[in-house]
């Protein structure tokens, strides 16, 4: 156990140098437990990583990858027992603290969440961070007061990880959905995953936004920001909610008080990094049960361990649809 494979992300003098690299366990950050690392997965925020296209990496070197699932081989905490299966997702986990690209993981115990029943050490991580993002998007949204006989709900992005769970999560629990995509020729496979319609987002006329347009949604979950943002706050129904979730267009929107003030819009900003641990328990738990998509296998592939360069660079160049779940050990 004490040496083992791991995907380590180096300071280079101009960006990064990743590769594979044998490290030992007293290599590994402070933690309670020690997980031998079954899966991660790949999301946007690891290939940029990886790739040293975005800076995220806040500690040199660090091993890549912000999800893991395993089997605890250590612990020091009475919460955690030997053997037992459990998930770790988000915090400093891959950026600043080592990650899920390892066939070890030793991480600070208030950072794990135990399997919860109805979930398995593969389908946590085809979920991820892109799925707990998502049920965390739809629990803000019902918090707010969303439900199914509100209206429909949009989902763009939906080609992505997040957009096709989050619309496998939403159709599953009896709302109307509209996945808006830049790939119309991907609508057979959306529809497949539970949307009732699609918007092609070449449809739109962004250069004409008007500070309220016509009411059309009760939800909106957003992985783009920008302009489609601005367009989206202006067309949601009075007391509906959009969940801010990604950037993937933009960091910036315009955007004027008046969906806010006038027909009591919720814009709700969802952070599954620092997501307290009640909630995180929370909706994992419903990933495992009322939450729990029934088009998983639509969405993942699997990749092995040594495949995961190429897939950072499939990411990097929108040639991958939905989740890519890495294969660590057995």
């Amino acid at each position: 156990m004490s040496k083992f494979k791991a995907f380590l992300i180096e300071e280079a003098e101009e960006g990064v140098n990743s590769s594979f690299k044998t490290i030992d366990t007293a290599d590994l950050d402070p933690g309670e437990v020690l997980i031998k690392t079954a899966y991660s997965s790949v999301n946007f925020k690891d290939a940029l990583a990886a790739t040293g296209a975005g800076k995220i990496i806040r500690r040199f070197p660090c091993v890549g990858g912000i999800d893991l699932s395993g089997v605890v081989v250590e612990s020091s905490s009475d919460e955690f027992k030997v053997g037992q299966e459990v998930i770790a997702t988000s915090y400093d986990i891959g950026v600043a603290h080592h990650g899920g690209y390892a066939e070890y993981c030793r991480v600070p115990a208030k950072w794990v969440v135990p399997m919860p029943a109805g979930l398995d050490l593969f389908s946590s991580m085809a979920l991820g961070t892109a799925g707990f993002t998502a049920g965390l998007a739809v629990e803000r949204m019902e918090h707010n007061g969303l439900n199914p006989d509100a209206g429909p709900v949009l989902v763009n992005g939906a080609t992505g990880g997040v957009g096709g769970i989050a619309i496998d999560i939403l159709s599953a629990l009896g709302y109307d959905v509209t996945a808006m995509t830049g790939k119309p020729d991907q609508s057979d496979y959306l529809k497949s995953l539970g949307a009732a319609e699609i918007l092609d987002t070449a449809s739109l006329d962004l250069a004409k936004i008007r500070p309220l347009g016509r009411e059309t949604w009760a939800g909106v979950v957003d992985n783009l920001g920008g302009d489609i943002l601005s367009w989206l706050a202006s067309t949601v129904k009075v007391g509906g909610a959009i969940a801010s979730i990604g950037l993937a267009a933009s960091f910036k929107f315009n955007t004027t008080v008046m969906p806010y003030i006038l027909r009591g819009v919720t814009l709700a900003g969802i952070d599954s990094v620092n997501a307290e641990m009640e909630v995180r328990r929370k909706v994992w738990g419903r990933l495992a049960t009322d939450m729990k998509p029934k088009n998983l296998d639509k969405i993942v592939t699997t990749v092995a361990f040594d495949d995961l360069p190429a897939t950072f660079e499939a990411v990097m160049q929108a040639k991958m649809r939905g989740r890519s779940v890495v294969k660590i050990s057995d």
